[in-house]
């Protein structure tokens, strides 16, 4: 996979990131993705035959104000808030061609 980024892929991921990439940064950027390539590679290549799948989830707790679940606005005051709408629901606009 490594050293097949080419210059229009960084281009390309530019545009989706909303970055103006100078050509410095353009190259950073190109040689990084590559670094990661080769390590997806190298984890590619392990034999991970026999080895039972792990999944470790962590508790997460926020700090600063304890989570209460509460009822929402009503449907209506929500669809009101709605850009656009398309009978009783939300209408998305379509965002990648």
């Amino acid at each position: 996979m490594a050293n097949k980024i080419s210059d229009e892929t960084i281009e390309y991921v530019g545009i989706l990131a909303k970055l103006e990439l100078s050509d410095t940064e353009k190259e950073a950027a190109k040689a990084d993705m590559e670094k990661m390539l080769d390590y997806i590679d190298t984890l590619n290549e392990l034999d991970t035959s026999g080895i039972e799948p792990m999944s470790h989830v962590f508790p997460v707790n926020n700090v600063f104000r304890e989570d209460v679940v509460t009822n929402g606005d009503g449907r209506e005051e929500t669809l009101a808030n709605a850009p656009q709408r398309k009978e009783d629901t939300f209408e998305v606009p379509r965002t990648i061609g």
